[in-house]
C-alpha cells in the first residue's frame, strides 16, 4: 500500500471513527474507542502472575494504516515512533491535525492516533524502569553513591581500583561511570547487584571475579571494565530507540525480536543489554517483573511513584555559536559521532579544528571560546564543562562538554563565562587523537543529545546532519553544505560569526 493509499484509509477511519462518535453520544451511552489496545500497565498496576513468561495478552494483527492509541512518553518524538510503529511522519500529523508540524519533542501524556502497520515478534510490554530515572538527571540529585554503597553489606564497599588515572572505591567508581556516561548511580548499582550481588554479597563469587558482567573479553577484565562495557550497551540501546534506529533485538538462541511499540526508552536499553548474554530463560525473567525490575525495586522503592519527566513539550535549544572566535575559519573534521565515552549511541559529538602550522598534533594559538553564556561547573586534564543554567548541577539544564583542551591556558572551575570568551586551546590531550581539535557535545537534563535529533545541534544557523557513518557528517545553513573532513580543506572550512 503506497503513502496516497494510506492516507486514503486513514481519512475513512477517522470518519467512521468520528460518526460512530456521534451515535454513540446521541443514544447517551458510554463513548469507546472503536479500538481497544491493550494499555502498557506499570508495575504498580500490575497483576502479574508469579510465571512472567505470558505477563500480558498478546497485541493483535492489526490491518495496515490501523489507528491505535498511544500516549506519549518522556522524551518522545515523532520520527522515532514512527519507526516504532513501522508508518512515517507525514501519516501520524494526519491522523492528529492539531499537532504542530514543528514539534520537537512530545509533551508526556500527549494523547495520539498512530497508524500501524504490523510486524511480528512483539517483545515483552513489561515496563522496567521510566526514562528519568535510567539518565544521570535530576532525579540523582543529592543521591550520595559513596555513602549508600558503604551503609551496604556486600563486597562492593571494600572494592578498591585503579581507575581514571587514581585509585577508587567501589562507590566512586559507581559515580565516575555515572558521570561518563550520564547513566544513574542508582541503576548502575541495581546492575551490579542483580548479577553479583555487590551490595548484599560479603564476597564476589570466584566464577565472576574475572568478568563479573559476562563479558568474556580481555579488553574487559575486572569490575571496572565490565561496567564500562555494560553502560556502554546500556546507551546504545536507550539512544537507539530514542532515535528509531533499533529495529530488533537478538537474543543469545539465535532467535530475535522486536521491541513493542508502546516501550519506552529505558526498558529497551536492558532488554537490549540482557539480550546480550543471557539464555532465553534468564533473559526472560531478567525483563518481566521478578527480575532486574524486582532488584531495583529492593533497593531505592518502586520506580513507577511520582515520576517526574525530565524532558519538556517541545524542547528547543538555546542560542550557540561556533566554538571558535568570531572571524576565525575552522575545519569541520567530525560530523555527529559518540558523545563521550564509550562506543556507538549516542551520536551527539561535533569535532573542529584550527588550521596548525605542523599538522597532527601540534601546538596553536586559536582559541576555543564558550558556546553561549554560563559557568564552568567542571574542569578535568582536557575537559571543560559548561554549565548555561548556572545553577552548579551538571546534571541539570543545557550543559556543553568540551574535551581535547590543551592544559596551557585553560579556563579554571567556577568561572563564569559569557559567549565568545576563551575556554581553552584546542590539543590531542585526553583521549586517542591524531590531530589537534576540540570535540564538543551537549546534555539536558541528564540525557545526552544526539547531533542530528528532533533538537538538532544548531550554533548560528548551522545545524548538524548525521552521514552515511559516524564523523562523516555535514552542517546545513541556508542551502550551504559544509561535509566533514579529516583535515583544514577548503570543503570543510567554516568560518565564525558569519550571518
Amino acid at each position: 500500500m503506497d503513502s496516497k493509499q494510506h492516507s486514503v484509509k486513514n481519512r475513512l477511519l477517522f470518519a467512521l471513527n468520528i460518526l460512530m462518535v456521534v451515535g454513540l453520544l446521541s443514544a447517551c451511552t458510554e463513548v469507546q474507542s472503536t479500538m481497544v489496545v491493550p494499555p502498557i500497565v506499570s508495575p504498580t498496576q500490575s497483576t502479574l502472575e508469579a510465571d512472567s513468561s505470558t505477563p500480558y495478552p498478546s497485541r493483535p494483527v492489526y490491518p495496515p494504516g490501523t489507528l491505535v492509541d498511544y500516549t506519549a512518553q518522556n522524551g518522545d518524538n515523532l520520527a522515532a515512533i514512527a519507526n516504532h510503529f513501522n508508518t512515517n511522519v507525514a501519516e501520524i500529523l494526519e491522523a492528529n491535525p492539531l499537532l504542530p508540524k514543528t514539534i520537537t519533542t512530545l509533551q508526556a501524556g500527549f494523547q495520539l492516533k498512530i497508524p500501524i502497520y504490523y510486524k511480528a515478534l512483539w517483545g515483552s510490554q513489561f515496563q522496567i524502569l521510566p526514562d528519568a530515572l535510567y539518565v544521570n538527571g535530576p532525579a540523582q540529585t543529592g543521591f550520595d553513591t559513596i555513602s549508600y554503597v558503604n551503609s551496604q553489606p556486600g563486597w562492593l564497599k571494600n572494592y578498591t581500583v585503579f581507575a581514571d588515572d587514581k585509585m577508587r572505591t567501589g562507590g566512586e567508581l559507581i559515580d565516575l561511570v555515572a558521570l561518563n556516561y550520564s547513566i544513574s548511580p542508582r541503576v548502575l548499582l541495581a546492575l551490579a547487584e542483580y548479577q553479583t550481588g555487590a551490595l548484599s554479597q560479603p564476597e564476589l563469587a570466584d566464577n565472576l571475579r574475572v568478568y563479573p558482567l559476562g563479558y568474556e573479553n580481555q579488553l574487559y577484565r575486572g569490575f571496572y571494565l565490565q561496567l564500562v562495557w555494560a553502560a556502554s550497551l546500556l546507551n546504545n540501546g536507550y539512544y537507539r530507540w530514542r532515535n528509531g534506529s533499533l529495529d530488533e533485538i537478538n537474543r543469545t538462541d539465535g532467535t530475535l525480536e522486536i521491541p513493542d511499540p508502546w516501550q519506552n526508552a529505558a526498558t529497551v536499553a536492558f532488554q537490549h543489554y540482557f539480550s546480550q548474554k543471557l539464555s532465553l530463560q534468564d533473559y526472560d525473567y531478567a525483563i518481566h517483573e521478578n527480575g532486574f525490575y524486582q532488584t531495583y525495586k529492593s533497593l531505592f522503592g518502586d520506580p513507577w511513584i511520582e515520576v517526574q519527566p525530565h524532558i519538556p513539550g517541545n524542547l528547543q535549544q538555546p542560542d550557540l555559536v561556533l566554538p571558535f572566535a568570531v572571524g576565525k575559519t575552522w575545519a569541520f573534521t567530525g560530523g555527529p559521532h559518540e558523545s563521550w565515552w564509550g562506543s556507538g549511541e549516542p551520536y551527539g559529538a561535533l569535532d573542529f579544528a584550527p588550521a596548525t602550522a605542523g599538522g597532527g598534533c601540534s601546538t596553536t594559538d586559536e582559541f576555543v571560546v564558550a558556546m553561549a553564556d554560563g559557568q564552568i561547573i567542571r574542569t578535568e586534564p582536557a575537559i571543560a564543562v559548561l554549565d548555561l543554567d548556572m545553577d552548579g548541577n551538571e546534571r541539570t539544564g543545557w550543559v556543553i562538554y568540551y574535551l581535547h583542551l590543551g592544559s596551557n591556558d585553560m579556563v579554571s572551575q567556577g568561572k563564569m563565562v559569557k559567549t565568545g570568551d576563551t575556554i581553552g586551546h584546542p590539543s590531542c590531550e585526553g583521549g586517542a587523537s591524531t590531530g589537534t581539535h576540540v570535540h564538543i557535545a551537549r546534555k539536558y537534563n541528564g540525557e545526552w543529545m544526539e547531533a542530528d535529533s528532533a533538537v538538532p545541534f544548531n550554533m548560528e544557523g548551522w545545524i548538524a546532519k548525521i552521514g552515511v557513518r559516524p564523523y562523516l557528517g555535514t552542517l546545513t545553513r541556508k542551502g550551504n553544505v559544509i561535509t566533514a573532513s579529516d583535515s583544514a580543506s577548503g570543503r570543510s572550512a567554516i568560518t565564525a560569526g558569519l550571518k
